[in-house]
Parts: C-alpha cells; structure tokens; sequence
C-alpha cells in the first residue's frame, strides 16, 4: 500500500512569486498553486506563468504539487488547464463542480491536453448543490479514466452560500462535512477540512484541527504557513495507534491466523477490516517517516 500524507495541505497565490519559491522550504505535506481565489483578474496570466514554471522546474522535494485553475466557464479556465497538464503536477483541482457531469467533463478536458495519467483530479466541495449531490460526484470514480482522488471542503464560499453563521461554532457545517466525509469514504476518495481563516488564533485552529480528525477528515488545508505544525501533528497517527497497527498486521500475518476473518490480539477482538485500517494508519506513519 502506498499512500501519501495529506495533514497540512497549503494554499500558495500563484502570483507570488516569493511564496512560490519559500514553499520549498515549508513543512508542508502538499501545496495547491493557486490560479482562483487568490489572484487577481488582471494577474490571471501572470500567475499561471509563473506556477506552471515552477512546477516544471521542481526543487518541492516530495510535496505534492496541485494547480488550483479556474472554473472551465470562466475565461480563464480552459487556458489553465492546458497550461497545467502540460507540467503534470500531482493534481489539478477544479472549483465549484456541482454534479458529476462536471468531473467527468474535467476529466475527459485533462485527457484532450494531454495530462498524463500520474495527474490526478482533485474537486472542491463547496456549493449547496454540490453538497446534495456530493454521493454522486463521488461516485464518478468508478467511472474508466475519472482520475478522481480527492476532496477539499470549500467551507467560506458555503457560508456564503448558504449564509449560515460558523462565528460561535461548526454545528451549522456538520451536514456538509459529514455528508462529504462519508461519500468520499463510500468511494476510497481522501477529503480535506476547509480552511480557518483567523491564522493568529492558533488556539482556535488547533480545536479546529482536532474537530476535522475526529470527524474523519484526512488533512486540513491552510492560508499560512504559521498553520502547518498544528495541522501535522494532529492528523499525524498517534505512536501508540501506529504501534497497535503493526501488532494487529503482525497477528494476521502469523500461520495460524491466516484464512480468518476473526482473531484475538491482546485480548481484544480483531476483524479483517481492522487489519485493513491498520495497514493504512502504518503506511501514512511510514510516508510521514520520509517527509524531510
């Protein structure tokens, strides 16, 4: 199993040319280059230069390289998305998809560009219809060719959707995270939390953080550098998860266990799903384990 850490996923303007080359430098699990929310119409071009001339010229180590593009409507979006296939990052994302017809769309456009098949399609989840219609969006992974990988919560363009009010707390958002959460897990997708945008209140991101975990989320995605330490050390396993994981892998992988679906580990009962869950908890400790 290989799979790769996505605690603390970056939001870098693609416009900036100084933020593009000090993300080398940050302890970040991935970054998404943005061309959307974070540039200006008049610097759309500039910004799309200069991300993709950065992707191609490397030096991000094993951070996972995603160009955020405009919407395929927007006069910007069938240009980015030429220009990003042709430097193959790790993944695309596309905003504001609403239904699955909209993935596939992207993918079979990131298919005509000539992506290679390495770059994955990566959606934002972050209109009302996009939340009804979340299971089906999800559902397009079964589809030859989708690409489909991974989930980012939109959470600010919901609250202003929506006009619900997150000020006091999240409960107004549990149904979106928790309808996106199952549907991602429903079809082997990874989900990230949405942002916390009050980067100085360290104390109310890290409950943040600890809320998305315990929700299921597989990382969150920031605004600001000062926001990674938080976000890699509590969606990183616990020492003690980890080291019950090996325990239950090393169980399952004995002679006498082998063809059950039911064993005893340490007095407690343990399924083949466990042995599962346990093979990916050990696999991001061990990708983590790599990350300079």
């Amino acid at each position: 199993m290989q799979t790769r850490p996505r605690r603390s996923v970056l939001y870098m303007p693609g416009a900036n040319a100084r933020a593009l080359e000090k993300a080398k430098t940050l302890a970040a699990d991935a970054l998404i280059l943005d061309l959307e929310d974070a540039v200006a119409p008049q610097a759309k071009e500039t910004a799309r230069r200069q991300v993709c001339d950065a992707v191609k010229a490397g030096g991000y180590g094993k951070r996972e390289l995603i160009i955020r593009i405009n919407g395929l409507d927007t006069p910007w979006g069938a240009a980015d998305l030429a220009a990003a296939a042709a430097v193959a990052p790790d993944a695309i994302l596309i905003p504001k998809p609403s239904t699955g017809g909209d993935i596939v769309r992207a993918a079979q456009a990131m298919a005509g560009a000539g992506a290679p098949d390495t770059t994955q399609l990566w959606a934002m989840i972050e209109t009302p219809l996009a939340i009804l219609n979340v299971g089906e969006i999800a559902s397009v992974v079964r589809n030859r060719g989708a690409r489909l990988a991974c989930f980012v919560m939109g959470t600010n363009d919901l609250v202003k959707e929506t006009r619900a009010d997150l000020s006091g707390s999240r409960r107004p958002a549990l149904y979106w995270l928790s309808a996106t959460i199952t549907a991602a897990r429903a079809y082997g997708l990874d989900v990230l939390d949405g942002v916390y945008n009050n980067f100085k209140d360290i104390d109310g991101y890290r409950r943040e953080c600890a809320h998305g975990r315990a929700l299921g989320f597989d990382g969150k995605t920031l605004i600001h550098p000062d926001q990674i330490a938080a976000a890699n050390e509590v969606f990183a396993p616990p020492a003690a998860e980890v080291a019950w994981a090996r325990k239950i892998i090393a169980a399952f992988e004995l002679p006498e266990s082998r063809g059950k679906g039911v064993i005893t580990v340490e007095g407690r009962m343990v399924e083949l799903m466990h042995a599962e869950m346990a093979r990916r908890t050990v696999s991001i400790a061990e990708a983590i384990e790599g990350v300079p």
